[in-house]
């Protein structure tokens, strides 16, 4: 399984391109092959740095998934109540999906999750990142809820690029819809 060492990370760096054969075709249809040729490497210095494929794609999800917790961690500083730590978390969060590859990564994760360890991890990585927004904001239950279902309805209409359909929850909470730069 993959790890979320430093180590990790500078190897998910190295083969930055992964994320982008992973968000356009997903866990399945991506290759390895087609990895590293994309990155400049031989296919068998990706199987030096990862085991298998699988695991490869969890670093990449787990780089993914990691930025957004850093993002949220750092965007709480200063905040007094819940509803103003998860409001600036929430406008933290057009940049961060604005790297659509980034976005797809996070949506091919969910979609690959009919393979049982890849579903234990996006789980475990999904309740951690739920578990940091409550500690960080001291939320209920019920704002975490809206607070994702609001994340989620932005992943959606992001890419599929709708964002009008978004803007009007968008601009009841935080007043008007920002740009993807924040």
């Amino acid at each position: 399984m993959a790890s979320d060492s430093n180590q990790t990370e500078t190897e998910i760096q190295e083969l930055e391109v992964d994320l982008r054969e992973f968000a356009e075709r997903g866990y399945e249809a991506a290759s390895t092959a087609a990895i590293a040729e994309r990155a400049g490497i031989s296919q068998p210095y990706i199987y030096a740095l990862f085991p298998n494929k699988r695991d490869l794609f969890l670093a990449a999800h787990d780089r993914v998934q990691g930025r957004i917790r850093a993002t949220f961690r750092e965007a709480v500083r200063g905040a007094r109540t819940p509803e103003e730590a998860l409001g600036q978390m929430g406008m933290t969060y057009p940049e961060l999906i604005a790297d659509r590859y980034e976005l797809l990564m996070q949506l091919q994760a969910y979609a690959a999750s009919a393979d049982p360890e890849i579903h234990a991890h996006c789980a475990r990585g999904f309740r951690a990142l739920a578990d940091d927004i409550r500690q960080l904001s001291g939320a209920t239950p019920r704002q975490i809820a809206e607070f994702f279902a609001a994340g989620m309805l932005a992943n959606v209409t992001t890419v599929l690029g709708l964002p009008e359909l978004c803007a009007p929850l968008w601009e009841e909470k935080h007043g008007s819809m920002p740009t993807a730069a924040g």
